[in-house]
């Protein structure tokens, strides 16, 4: 790679030389094998798709193996992605491989609680990968990469044409993710009527832009096939994990009362090419356009909402160190803009509440002065009152003595005069 690089591009500098004899860098091809051997490999896959459309069973034949499944209802209250890694090995070769399935898709109302966790998940993978990216000591030879490289898309074997959360969805991801559209349970529909749905589906993925995973034609050794399954797509798949006895042989099929479906019969389904695509020739094309395509996308959307660009206001370019300086200068004015502003509005609200606790205090010294002035004339109607009572009790007492003094003299009166009738009534 590196010398056809060198190759188209003389201008810099580089001469082709002739060589004396053998180096030995003839086996860094050999080298980078055997350590991608070592480290081993990881593929992850996003199944999206109703619930009950297979997607669990087909994971389970194409990987040829039993995955650890989980029972789902149609009356989830809301799409949760559940992902589970396997440690896969054929023969020396070792494989990570993360299933992500969509619990609950397409059971919601609101189409948008359906695709929106989805694009959640894609997007918390990439920015897992950025954050290890930009840590000062990173370890990504050791990382674990949980970005989605592939996504699997389960279209309901209807044989008329995309539901509209379908096309909504799949435009939603198609900047995010390798979309590769399947459609399941394709035993459940004629050929014929397979063959017209498929020219549906494309016909309408193409008039609402949705731009789905193309197998790759650069590379002369697979670009026959890959133009070819190009036009198969979208591959037409049926999943099955039991084996049924066929002629001598025992094969994964579906068993029916009219016949038997054979899971890899290339004149049955396209379970085969989906296969030899996704797996066979083009696994490494997939992590390949995840990085450098949809990773490389986010990442530079991030970046330049954090501020950083490779060029600046007259097209030169700027380097990390320059950016960072420029976007630390224009935080820090923001920063004293910001606390100016703030330090304005402190003055501001204190001025404010002054003012109010003057006012309030105006309020209560008015307050006070009538409470006072009331109280003040109540003290004087009382004073008042209590003059105009003792004289009233001073009149009383006054009276009550000349009373008194009438009534003794009234009685001393009567005394004599009854004395004097008896004394004269002795004469």
């Amino acid at each position: 790679m590196a010398s056809s690089d060198v190759a188209r591009q003389p201008d810099k500098g580089a001469r082709p030389l002739s060589l004396a004899g053998h180096v030995g860098f003839d086996s860094l091809p050999d080298q980078l094998v055997n350590k991608s051997i070592c480290q081993g490999f990881c593929f992850n896959i996003l199944c999206i798709g109703e619930t009950g459309i297979g997607k669990s069973t087909l994971m389970d034949t194409l990987f040829n193996t039993n995955f650890e499944n989980f029972e789902s209802s149609h009356f989830e209250p809301q799409v949760k992605l559940r992902a589970q890694t396997y440690d896969l090995q054929e023969s020396n070769v070792r494989l990570r491989l993360t299933v992500v399935n969509t619990v609950g898709f397409g059971d919601q109302m609101n189409k948008q609680e359906s695709y929106q966790p989805v694009v959640d998940y894609i997007d918390r993978q990439f920015e897992s990968y950025l954050q290890e990216e930009l840590k000062i000591k990173r370890s990504l030879h050791n990382y674990h990469d949980s970005r989605v490289h592939a996504c699997l898309y389960f279209i309901s074997p209807s044989g008329h044409s995309l539901k509209s959360l379908d096309l909504v969805t799949m435009k939603k991801l198609d900047s995010k993710v390798n979309i590769i559209p399947v459609i399941a349970k394709a035993d459940t529909i004629s050929k014929t009527e397979l063959h017209k749905f498929k020219i549906k589906i494309m016909s309408e993925l193409v008039s609402n832009g949705v731009q789905i995973y193309q197998f790759p034609l650069d590379d002369e050794t697979v670009a026959k096939v890959n133009t070819t399954m190009n036009g198969h797509l979208p591959f037409a798949v049926v999943g099955s994990t039991e084996e049924v006895s066929v002629g001598n042989k025992m094969v994964k099929a579906r068993q029916y009362p009219w016949g038997v479906v054979q899971v890899e019969n290339e004149n049955h389904c396209d379970f085969v090419k989906l296969r030899e695509m996704l797996i066979c020739v083009n696994m490494e094309d997939l992590r390949e356009q995840t990085h450098t395509r949809h990773y490389e996308l986010y990442r530079r959307c991030k970046l330049e909402e954090m501020g950083f660009k490779d060029t600046g206001p007259e097209c030169k370019p700027v380097s990390l160190q320059q950016t960072y300086e420029a976007k630390r200068q224009e935080f820090l004015v923001e920063l004293q803009k910001r606390e100016d502003e703030m330090r304005q509005m402190f003055v501001q609200r204190v001025k404010e509440k002054e003012s109010e606790l003057k006012e309030a205090e105006r309020e209560l010294q008015s307050r006070f002065e009538q409470l006072k002035r009331l109280h003040g004339d109540e003290k004087a109607a009382l004073e008042e009152k209590k003059r105009m009572l003792e004289e009233d009790q001073s009149s009383f007492s006054k009276r009550r003595a000349a009373a008194q003094l009438l009534q003794a003299q009234n009685l001393t009166a009567n005394g004599k005069k009854d004395k004097d009738r008896k004394n004269s009534g002795f004469m």
